[in-house]
C-alpha cells in the first residue's frame, strides 16, 4: 500500500471552480473512476473522478473551495487494484450540466434521437443513489443514469472489466419500456410519481394546536379525481368578460306570471342555458372533444349542457340534453326537476353523461370572478358570478345604471385560443343583452 496524491484533472479552460458537492469523506473505500467531488463552473457542472482505488485518507477541499487543474483533492491509500491507466476512462471535463446551466460540448454525453425508441420513463421524485459510488461507470454515465432515474447497480456492464457504458443504461431503459415489466436483471423501473410531480408532506397539525379529522365524502372524492386529472392534462387559460343583462332581467320578470301558470320557476340559468347553446352552434369548436390520440377534433352535432349544482354533500353537474331544440320554459323545467334529484342524491348516471359544454353559477353566493376548471373531455366551461349594477358609458357620452353580469370562460388551450375565447364572451355578452338576438 501507498499513500498518493489525488490532484483535479485537466478540466479544460477552467481556473477557480467550486466545489458544490463532496461525495467521500475520510475513511470511505473508493473505486477507480469513482466521483471524488462536483466543480460547479458559471457554463457546467462535472464530477472528478478517482484515478485510483483505496482508502480515502484525508480530504483536502471543502465545499465552496476553488480548485484549478493540479489542485490537491484527496491524500488516497491506495489498494493496489487496477488505476485509470489501465482501463480506459472519461476525461473529468466529460461534463453534463445542470438544468440552469449551458451544457458543455461532449459527444460522449450526447443522446441521438434513434438510440432510444421510446421516450425515458418521468423522472422520479428521488433517486436512491446509495449504489452509485459502487458502480463501475464514468461520471458522464452516471449522470445520465440519474437523469433516468435507472439504479446503476442493477445493470451488468458490457464495457472493459464490466465497466457501464451509456449503452447499457440506454438498453435496460428499453426494456423496462417495452416489456412493461421488471427485466431479468431484477431491476425495478423507475416509479412514476405523476410526472415528477412530488408529493406534499407530510405533517402531523396536532403539533400546533387542537385538530379534528372529517373523511371526504363520496362524491368529493369522485369530483376531486376527476378535476384533479383535468387540471393536469388539460393546459388552461380563462377568459374574462362581462354582459350587459339589464333588458334580460326585465323581460325576465314579466315572464313570471306565465311561468307559475306552467308550474315553473324561471331563472336566469335558463336564459344563460339557451344563450350558450346558440354560441355553441356559432363557434362549434367549443362544442368539441379531442380523441384519444390529440389529434382529431371531435365535433358534436348535438348540444348537452351541463350545470354544476352544490348539494349537501358536494358538486353534482346534472346535464340538460338537447337545449338548443327546446323552450325557455321547457329548459326551466328541466333544470328544476334536475335540481331537485341533485339535492335529493337521486341523480341517475345517465342524467350526468353526455355533456358537451359546462356552466357554473355562482351567482347566488357572490364574487366578481374565479377560474373554473374544464370538465374534460369538453374544452371549455363557463363561469358566471353575481351581477351588479353599475354605471356604464352609453353611446350618447353619458353614463347609465346597468346591471352588469361577470363572465369567466375557462377552455383548453390546445383546442381554443384567445381570439376565438374572446368572440365567444363577446357573441354571448350580445345576445344576453338583447334576447331577440335568439331569434336569428
Amino acid at each position: 500500500m501507498a499513500i498518493k496524491e489525488i490532484l483535479v484533472p485537466d478540466i479544460g479552460d477552467f481556473n477557480d471552480v467550486a466545489i458544490i458537492d463532496i461525495l467521500v469523506a475520510e475513511g470511505d473505500q473508493v473505486e477507480v473512476e469513482q466521483p471524488l467531488i462536483t466543480l460547479e463552473s458559471d457554463k457546467a457542472s462535472m464530477d472528478i473522478p478517482c484515478s485510483d482505488a483505496g482508502v480515502v485518507k484525508s480530504l483536502k477541499v471543502a465545499l465552496g473551495d476553488k480548485l484549478s487543474e493540479g489542485s490537491l483533492v484527496l491524500l488516497l491509500e491506495t489498494t493496489g487494484e487496477a488505476s485509470a491507466e489501465e482501463a480506459p476512462a472519461a476525461p473529468a471535463t466529460e461534463a453534463v450540466a445542470r438544468p440552469d446551466h449551458t451544457p458543455m460540448p461532449s459527444d460522449s454525453t450526447a443522446v441521438a434521437p434513434s438510440e432510444v425508441n421510446a421516450p425515458p420513463p418521468p423522472k422520479p421524485a428521488k433517486v436512491d443513489e446509495s449504489g452509485f459510488k459502487r458502480a463501475h461507470a464514468s461520471p458522464s454515465v452516471r449522470r445520465f443514469a440519474r437523469e433516468l432515474g435507472v439504479d446503476l447497480t442493477k445493470i451488468a456492464g458490457s464495457g472493459r472489466k464490466a465497466r457501464i457504458v451509456k449503452q447499457d443504461v440506454q438498453s435496460f431503459v428499453k426494456q423496462v419500456l417495452t416489456e412493461g415489466n421488471v427485466p431479468v436483471t431484477g431491476a425495478a423501473p423507475a416509479a412514476n410519481t405523476g410526472a415528477g410531480i412530488p408529493e406534499i408532506p407530510a405533517i402531523d397539525f396536532s403539533k400546533f394546536g387542537e385538530i379534528e379529522t372529517v373523511p371526504l365524502g363520496r362524491i368529493k372524492k369522485i369530483s376531486g379525481t376527476s378535476l384533479h386529472r383535468s387540471w393536469l392534462n388539460v393546459p388552461h387559460v380563462t377568459q374574462f368578460d362581462e354582459a350587459d343583462i339589464t333588458d334580460l332581467e326585465a323581460f325576465r320578470k314579466s315572464l313570471k306570471a306565465q311561468a307559475e301558470q306552467r308550474g315553473v320557476k324561471l331563472t336566469f340559468l335558463a336564459f344563460l342555458l339557451k344563450a350558450c347553446a346558440a354560441v355553441l352552434r356559432e363557434y362549434p369548436n367549443f362544442n368539441a372533444s379531442l380523441d384519444p390520440s390529440k389529434e382529431n377534433l371531435i365535433l358534436k352535432k348535438y348540444v348537452n349542457i351541463g350545470v354544476a349544482v352544490d348539494t349537501p354533500n358536494g358538486l353534482v353537474v346534472p346535464v340538460v340534453r338537447d337545449v338548443d331544440k327546446k323552450g325557455l320554459f321547457d329548459i326551466a323545467a328541466d333544470l328544476g326537476e334536475l335540481s331537485k334529484k341533485a339535492r335529493d342524491g337521486k341523480l341517475g348516471p345517465k342524467e350526468m353523461q353526455g355533456a358537451c359544454f359546462t356552466i357554473s353559477s355562482l351567482g347566488g353566493i357572490g364574487g366578481t370572478a374565479f377560474t373554473p376548471i374544464v370538465n374534460a373531455p369538453e374544452v371549455a366551461i363557463l363561469g358566471v358570478s353575481r351581477s351588479k349594477m353599475q354605471p356604464v358609458y352609453q353611446d350618447n357620452g353619458e353614463f347609465a345604471a346597468r346591471m352588469m353580469l361577470p363572465l369567466s370562460l375557462s377552455y383548453d388551450h390546445r383546442v381554443i385560443d384567445g381570439a376565438a375565447a374572446a368572440r365567444f364572451t363577446s357573441y354571448l355578452g350580445f345576445i344576453l343583452a338583447d334576447v331577440r338576438c335568439l331569434l336569428l
